[in-house]
């Protein structure tokens, strides 16, 4: 081809049927219906958004008032004096607000809450969880009275605990931390900010007063553009929430984000920064204005390094993606654009049935977080959703599980795993697999049986490859194991199952992997089979029965 036609050649940009049509090749018999995922808020996702699907909705935008946002980051100390110098070293590193939660208050001297004072002169604030006889609260007090307008930030909890005279403290805002852990998905979190800013606006003696002290904080989990969405649906619906009440120019409030610790987990704990970088960088796609990121050792206490690297995730992605130069860095994208407007118009009509039904007290008491934590945790149970290193890919190592969180979380995804494997070794199955037939036969079920009961703690011994029953027969007398499970190809598990039962006079609890037609599996139960190991089944249940049945070595009755 000449080079003038190379320079003027232009590609066919293909259409969504030709796409479509490569797709169902692609998928060698499995439904084009199978790439639509439904999401626990009820929402379905395309496979592929085009700009037709753009052109079908009135988008509606609301950008963040100011490029960047601010990295409030929390430091660990055991007292005052240690918390004012690791503040004062991660300000110099790039934390930019001084954050403190009051979970475990810490003791003071009047020097050291002078210091503070002096800080959150020259710093904005982000204090949660704190108790009004706290002592780092005396700091207010140190501020002259001509710099106490300066002081800005947000202090969170249910009773307001900021002294009168500093305007440029929020103290009455939606905080759905409590709600996110509780089960509450991205519309139900969205709609709850509205139904909680309805109550303050009537309570307020003024909108404008309300408005002016308001603030918005929602945790961030790992569903990375879901959590885009929310917090650029918030600000859509800030707007619908003020026309409301007939204001037509919303003054922006402050958006804060937080890392999620529902998928936070004490097994393989450093996952745990992947989900926290994920989660981070959701929320600054989505416009947060001010973000904490949590250290992946959260749960169980915290450490200089671990501070270092979660307040770097904020500063690499400031510097590596410049993100904090743009005011909506989601802005255009179909997927984006259609998932933010189907939040927006879910929300609000989740809004109106919660304020129909009571308001927001009133949907705490009904039961409805409960039964949406629940589907989470049946999903996770039985692997429809994953948490890395907790219930798949589970690495047999020694587990810290100190209770050491400087953070109050109701539920966490990931406890009902830790509470498993918490298990000391010596209550653990001695647990074998009966291998049958040549490697490629019965690895990959082997393998899978491995990785199901590592979630529970629980090491797997491989036996040879059998050739015949004898010398499983033989094998397992020699092993004298607690409990065993049977591993051969699809092919040839009948054959093999129906065999072994026939022989064995022991009184192992034996398993088999797989699942059957149900006439099959009850013969094998009725002729002494334990149960069945297979994809989908229910994890906790599943290793719970095991442990229960082979406790301390023997079978339990």
């Amino acid at each position: 081809m000449p080079i003038h036609n190379m320079k003027t050649f232009t590609f066919t940009a293909p259409n969504f049927t030709e796409w479509k049509e490569a797709a169902v090749l692609s998928l060698k018999g499995k439904p084009f219906d199978s790439l639509y995922t439904k999401t626990i808020e009820g929402i379905e996702l395309n496979p592929l958004y085009t700009k037709e699907d753009l052109d079908q909705l009135e988008v509606s935008r609301v950008t963040k008032p100011a490029f960047g946002w601010t990295v409030a980051q929390p430091v660990s100390a055991a007292n005052g004096q240690q918390f004012v110098e690791q503040m004062k070293e991660s300000l110099a590193r790039g934390n930019e607000a001084i954050a403190y939660n009051g979970l475990k208050p810490l003791v003071w001297v009047e020097q050291d809450v002078k210091q503070v004072a002096e800080l959150i002169t020259q710093y904005p604030i982000v204090f949660t969880e704190v108790q009004s006889d706290d002592p780092i609260l005396q700091a207010f007090t140190y501020i002259e009275e001509a710099k106490r307008k300066d002081v800005t930030g947000i202090c969170i909890g249910p009773v307001p605990v900021v002294p009168e005279g500093f305007p440029g403290v929020r103290t009455k805002g939606a905080d759905l931390w409590t709600a996110h852990h509780e089960g509450a998905d991205a519309i139900t979190e969205l709609a709850l900010s509205l139904s909680i800013a309805a109550e303050l606006a009537e309570d307020a003696s003024s909108f404008e007063e309300f408005a002016n002290g308001f603030y918005a904080r929602f945790a961030s989990d790992t569903h990375f553009f879901m959590e885009i969405a929310k917090f650029r649906a918030f600000r859509v619906l800030w707007k619908l929430f003020n026309e409301a009440y007939g204001v037509e120019n919303a003054k922006q409030v402050p958006l804060l984000g937080i890392t999620s610790l529902r998928s936070y987990s004490k097994l393989d704990p450093y996952v745990n920064l992947l989900r926290g970088g994920n989660a981070a960088f959701a929320a600054i796609l989505g416009g947060a204005d001010w973000l904490t990121v949590l250290p992946h050792d959260v749960l169980t206490g915290t450490s200089p390094s671990s501070n270092r690297y979660a307040r770097n995730i904020q500063l690499i992605l400031k510097e590596e993606t410049h993100i904090d130069q743009v005011l909506d860095p989601a802005g255009g994208s179909y997927f984006i654009e259609s998932l933010t407007t189907e939040l927006i118009r879910k929300s609000w009509a989740k809004f109106l049935e919660i304020e129909e039904n009571g308001g927001y007290q009133a949907f705490l008491q009904s039961g409805e977080l409960s039964k949406l934590y629940a589907q989470r945790q049946k999903e996770m149970a039985t692997g429809k959703k994953t948490l890395i290193g907790t219930n798949v890919y589970a690495e047999l190592t020694d587990v810290n599980y100190a209770n050491e969180s400087t953070v109050t979380v109701s539920k966490r995804l990931a406890e009902p795993f830790e509470h498993i494997r918490s298990k000391q070794k010596e209550e653990l199955p001695k647990t074998v697999l009966l291998n049958f037939g040549a490697l490629k036969d019965y690895k990959p079920r082997a393998d899978f049986v491995s990785g199901f009961l590592a979630v529970g703690g629980i090491e797997a011994t491989w036996s040879p490859s059998f050739e015949s029953n004898d010398q499983a027969l033989s094998w397992i007398e020699e092993q004298q194991p607690d409990y065993a499970v049977i591993c051969a190809s699809a092919a040839d598990t009948e054959e093999v199952v129906t065999n072994f039962l026939a022989s064995y006079k022991g009184d192992c609890p034996i398993d088999t992997a797989g699942k059957y037609p149900s006439e099959t599996a009850d013969q094998w139960l009725a002729n002494g089979l334990n149960g069945f190991i297979f994809a989908g089944q229910d994890k906790i249940e599943k290793l719970n029965t095991i442990i229960t049945q082979t406790k301390g070595g023997r079978s339990v009755e």
